[in-house]
């Protein structure tokens, strides 16, 4: 199956999970699974929160930020990925001076 983005219309959400300014992102879900081409501005955030019957795996296309992950802060930048396992938390944050694009998959646990 192919997901094209370019045919989707970028959805904003205001202060998602209790985060800073916006994050916008185009996204495919199938009851099963969340498959997202997301976005964060400079300075915007998406919350701290813990995933419950998911996992998330984040694939960082393009800037630099942060994720703070289970207490501490790891470095999101393009080629690299974070995973955030069932019952961890975690928060995105784009403290760089251009946008930060990422992929991210967030499987449902049975």
């Amino acid at each position: 199956m192919i997901i094209d983005w370019t045919k989707m219309n970028e959805q904003l959400s205001e202060g998602f999970k209790g985060g800073e300014k916006f994050y916008a992102r185009k996204a495919f879900e199938d009851g099963d699974n969340k498959i997202m081409l997301g976005r964060l501005v400079p300075g915007a955030s998406i919350g701290l929160h813990t995933h419950e019957g998911d996992s998330e795996v984040i694939f960082f296309l393009q800037g630099k930020g942060k994720v703070l992950y289970d207490g501490g802060y790891e470095k999101a930048e393009a080629g690299l990925c974070h995973y955030c396992p069932m019952g961890h938390e975690h928060s995105l944050i784009n403290d760089g001076d251009s946008d930060l694009i990422f992929y991210a998959v967030v499987p449902k646990h049975r």
